[in-house]
Formats: C-alpha cells, structure tokens, sequence
C-alpha cells in the first residue's frame, strides 16, 4: 500500500507514540492504569474494574477513529505498476480504407471501430488519432466526435510499416512518459509486411477487427472486345471471393437510363457481354448488388467520339506497309514524299515517321527537334545509304548513340524487353520457341540495353527509344531485312502510334498518376478545368501545339464521370473508379507479429492502457472505518456500565 500524501502520517505517529509511552510507564511504575498522567487523569479517578474496561475500550476505539481519518487523508492506495504517476500518451491509427466497409455485427468495421473509440475513451482525455488521409493531433474525442463520426472511406490504405514510423513521430520527446500506440484496422494483406523493433519506450498494440463474413463480389474492369462498323462489344470481368453464386444481376446504364441487363452465375470469376453502338458517346455505368464492400459495386466508364490520331510519313521508300497500320478509322495517316515536304503541317502531326531518308538536312533536324519538344514522337527509319554525320546530329539532340558504320553481314533480332510499354499488351508470356527476325545490314551503335525493345544476339539495339523518339538501326526494306513479315512490327508500330496521342482509356483509376492527352489547341493564359457537377479542380497540365497534358492523381477523390472543359467550353468526359485492389479480403494472421501486443476489441486495448496508470483508492475505506470506529464509541458510551 502507498499513500499520496505520506507526510500526514506523521500526525498519526504523534497521536500514537505519546500515548504508547505513557501506557509502558504506568504498567512499569503503578498498580492503576494511567495512574498520573495528566492528560487521562480522569480516568484516575475510576476504580472499578468494569470502569476501566469501558474507558480503555473507548480509548482504542478513538485512536482507531482518528486513525482513520488521518490515513484517508493521506490517500492510500495500491498500483497495478509502480508507473501510476507517470504521463501517459496514446496515439490511435484508425484504418479508413475500403476493406473497413466489411461488415460486422455493429455495422461496418469502421462504424465499430469508431463507436468503441467515443465510448472507451475518456471524452476530455489529450490524445493523437490519424487516419489514411486525416490527422488529429494533442486533441481529445469530445473535440474530434463529429469529425470521427462522419469519417469517410479512403482510396488509399498507408503501409503498415509507414503507419507505426508516422504514429512514433506524434509522440513527444519526453522520454518518461507512458507512450501507446494503438493500430486499428481489419489488417487486409496486400504487398506489404507488418514489422517493428522492439522499442522500450513505446508499446505498440494491434487491434485486429474480424468481418462477420469474408463474401464479396466486385465488377473488376471492362473493355472492348470488339468492334464493327456498327457496334462495339463491352466484355465485363466480375470476381467472387466467397460462396458460388447463381444468378447476379449485371445492370449498363448510360448516364442514368437503363441500357441492358443480365444476369451471370459465378464461383471465381466470370464475364459478361453488352453490345452497345459504335459511333455514339456513351456515359456507362455498371452495377452489381452485393451487401458486403460497397464502393468496387458499380463501375464507370465512358466512350466519346473518337479522336484520330496524325500521323505523318516523310517518304523516300516504299511505305504500304505504313498505310496497312495506320488505318482510317484510328488515324489520319498522311504520306509525304521527301522533296515536297510542307514544313508548316509538322506540328499538326502526332507522329512523325522518317522512312528511309537518305540524309536528315538541319533545317529538318531543327524542325524535328522543336517538334519532339511539344510532345510529338519520332520515328527514324534509316536507309541502306544514309549521311551518318547527318544522322548522328539529329541522334545527339535526343541522347541516342551514335551510328559507326553499316555492317553488311547477317544478324538476328534475339532480345524483346517485355516490360517495354509497347509491349506489356502484346504477349501473354515470354516466348522461347519464336522466329527471330534478321537484317542483312545494320548500323553499329552503343545504345544502352535498358532503353533497348529490340536487341540483336550481341545485345546491340535494333529499336531504342529516348524520350519521344524511336529509332531502327538498319533498314526494313524487303532486300536488307525480313521485319516487315514478323508479327512484331504491328503491334509495335500500331502502338507507337497509338502512344504518340493518349486518346483516353475507358477509365482511369483514382490514386494513381495519370497522364491524358486532350486533343485541343488554347489560346495564351487558356486553361482546361475539370468539373463535375458544382465542383471543379484545375489539374496539372502541360499546353503542346495541338494538345493539352493532363495529369491526373488525388483528384477527382470521388468515383464517377467529369467533364473536361476549356472555360463554359466542353470538350470531352473522363471517368474515374477505385482500385480494386482491396476487394480480394485477406487477412493478416497477426498471431505471429513480433514486438507487438494484441488484442481483439478497441474496448480491451483501452482498457490495458489505462490499467497501467490505474489505482486502486483505499481512502474510502478508511473513511468507513472510522465512521464504524465512532458508532462503536457511542455504543460504547451509551450501553457499557
């Protein structure tokens, strides 16, 4: 037992020694008790035998009452620690993101989670609480409840890791004090580990939020599968995790008008079909019901009149197999011979493609130079016989190496760097059985391997890129090489083309960096917003010649469809969706977490915090026992003759 204010003890000691003393004196020296002593000397005057029974019961029953009040005053108590007096300080992660809308027997989790915090935790108490996109710091619940209540789903969950390094910060740096961290969360397992130091100073708590069920169906994505002069074919990919289901429905919208509906069984993953029509802009909207996670039930995307893409060959070669590539329907292709050249039309173009050209003048090389600059992509197709000097001018101006000489001998095409954005849609796996182009001659040159797509047997490049501009090293002419009957040089020059002008995807996600290409020319001080509904945000953008670079990341936060607009001007609709990436709810087995204390309930993680600092008050008691000390005296006083 420890007293809070010891020092009132001391009036005890002075109640009791004198009286202690006293007692040992007379029953050394007399025959009576308390014989002489002066502060008891009526009780001197009492003979008999039940008279002094009755005084000395009195006697001890007032020193035990008085001993009880002066003990209560003092405060006693008994600590769970001996820390009791220390400073204590919390910080809470509150998980926020969409794997929290599971639900649970209160609602969702984050609904619990939010619920236990405001009723566990003292309303006046200083604590730190943060969210993925929210900070609350040296606050209290009473401050923060109406924020906490109305605490909305974030698109973007914090690593684990990142979250116990940020929660430590918002600690202070008074070494003495008690420091909790307390991290909330269902614990989804995504690409990310859950680890941490063993800290003496900072005790780290996890409270793990179970979902009543781990069931959910979510629309993945959608894409066109195929198209016609008339209809366009939308094949939608929806994923189970859970039991099999017979029949869910799958509702298209466009705008709010129901368009088609139909129905999938499902037990993994399945697919569905809309035909919808080719040349008309459509504002889609996929649904799906399903009562567990909520923001991956409905999908938006949308398909606008389509832009087609310049494209401008400078020809001193035959270029059919240009034309088959570069089709009406996707691009605006246009074939111009070297000497008839029209300097003025090449920044209308957004991709251009020097076939073959025996030399690369400097008023061509300028040209091409400030047209890379505004975002414009090149193409250099060399011929058997070109102006290396020439050529090597315009290379250094893009930091591509140099051409040596033409080597008249055989060499395959060998190396494909899979991972090149040219080619991530291209092959479904790596392909060891494949029929390797060859040219009979190539330009020597020392192109870096990582900027490489196409690499020959000794790892020299066949295609490099750097920057907006793509370059062969030998040509393509039937007599030097066999690469135009490959399948590589549809996708790869189809995709060159279709880079060189991001016409804009079905939709995009949110969260993620997003580069789109707006095909408009502004004015001087003209700027594209993006607007939907009252709300509208200027983005980050980069104004070229004959279109406008938008960058896209945290906004919209929202998913749906916006409008991208040049003043009250509308120019086209972009749509945006959450990352599926939380809708596969698999969990963390934080059992084998080390460093970490754990607990099953917000409630019981509180309550371990606030047991360390708790005591146990006896004053109450020692107020009661004085009370029943001086009833005792009074009963004493009124019955004992």
């Amino acid at each position: 037992m420890q007293f809070k204010h010891p020092e009132l003890l001391y009036a005890l000691l002075l109640l009791i020694i004198p009286i202690i003393v006293h007692l040992f004196q007379l029953r050394k020296f007399k025959s009576v008790p308390f014989t002489n002593v002066k502060f008891l000397k009526e009780l001197t005057l009492q003979t008999r035998k039940s008279s002094q029974i009755k005084k000395w019961l009195i006697l001890i029953t007032r020193m035990l009452l008085f001993a009880g009040v002066i003990i209560a005053f003092a405060q006693p108590y008994i600590s769970n620690s001996d820390r009791f007096n220390t400073k204590s300080e919390t910080v809470i992660y509150l998980d926020n993101s969409f794997s929290m809308q599971s639900p649970s027997i209160n609602g969702s989790l984050l609904n619990t989670a939010i619920q236990d915090i405001i009723e566990n935790i003292d309303e006046n108490e200083k604590i730190s609480l943060f969210t993925n996109d929210a900070n609350f710091t040296k606050t209290s619940i009473k401050a923060i409840k109406n924020d906490l209540i109305q605490l909305k789903h974030s698109p973007n969950q914090l690593a684990y890791d990142a979250v116990v390094l940020k929660g430590k910060k918002l600690f202070s740096s008074d070494n003495s004090s008690i420091k909790n961290l307390v991290l909330i969360s269902d614990f989804q397992q995504k690409n990310q580990s859950i680890t941490a130091t063993k800290d003496s100073l900072i005790a780290i708590k996890l409270v793990q939020l179970q979902p009543s069920n781990q069931n959910n169906i979510a629309i993945d994505s959608v894409y066109i599968s195929k198209t016609t002069v008339e209809n366009l074919e939308l094949t939608v990919i929806i994923k189970n995790q859970g039991n099999a289901i017979e029949t869910l429905p799958v509702s298209l919208f466009n705008d709010a008008k129901l368009i088609a509906k139909t129905a999938v069984d499902i037990t993994n993953d399945a697919t569905t079909r809309f035909t919808i029509p080719t040349n008309s802009i459509f504002n889609g909207k996929l649904v799906i019901d399903d009562s567990n996670l909520q923001y991956d039930n409905t999908l938006y995307f949308n398909i606008d009149q389509r832009e087609k893409i310049n494209v401008l060959a400078i020809n001193e070669a035959e270029d059919t197999f240009l034309q088959k590539i570069y089709t009406s329907d996707e691009f605006q292709y246009t074939a111009s011979n070297f000497n008839a050249l029209n300097y003025n039309s090449l920044d209308q173009q957004n991709l251009i493609i020097l076939n073959e050209l025996m030399d690369i003048p400097n008023s061509l090389g300028t040209a091409l130079k400030s047209f890379t600059d505004n975002g414009g992509k090149l193409l250099v197709i060399p011929s058997s016989d070109i102006r290396i000097a020439n050529y090597n001018q315009l290379f250094n101006g893009y930091g591509l190496s140099s051409f040596d000489r033409l080597n008249a001998v055989e060499k395959k095409i060998t190396s494909i760097n899979y991972s090149h954005p040219l080619l991530t849609n291209v092959f479904d796996k790596r392909v060891s059985n494949f029929q390797y182009p060859k040219v009979n001659g190539f330009y020597s040159n020392a192109t870096n391997s990582v900027s490489s797509i196409l690499s020959f047997d000794d790892g020299t490049s066949f295609l490099a890129q750097s920057g907006n501009t793509y370059r062969f090293s030998a040509a393509l002419e039937s007599e030097n090489s066999n690469f135009k009957n490959s399948p590589l040089i549809v996708p790869i020059l189809y995709n060159i083309g279709k880079q060189s002008l991001k016409t804009g995807d079905l939709f995009y996600t949110i969260g993620v960096e997003n580069t789109i290409d707006i095909a408009t020319q502004l004015q001087q001080d003209d700027i594209l917003t993006l607007v939907n509904g009252e709300n509208s945000v200027i983005p980050l953008q980069q104004t070229y010649d004959n279109k406008v670079e938008l960058i896209t990341n945290t906004y919209p936060n929202i998913a749906g469809i916006v409008s991208v607009k040049n003043k009250d001007a509308f120019l086209k609709n972009l749509s945006f969706n959450f990352d599926r990436k939380e809708s596969n709810l698999n969990y963390f087995d934080i059992q084998t977490i080390n460093n970490m204390s754990l607990n099953t309930t917000v409630a019981s993680a509180i309550s371990d915090i606030k047991s360390a600092t708790n005591v146990n008050e006896l004053w109450k008691w020692f107020v009661i026992f004085a009370v029943i000390f001086l009833i005792i005296e009074m009963l004493i006083l009124k019955f004992l003759k």
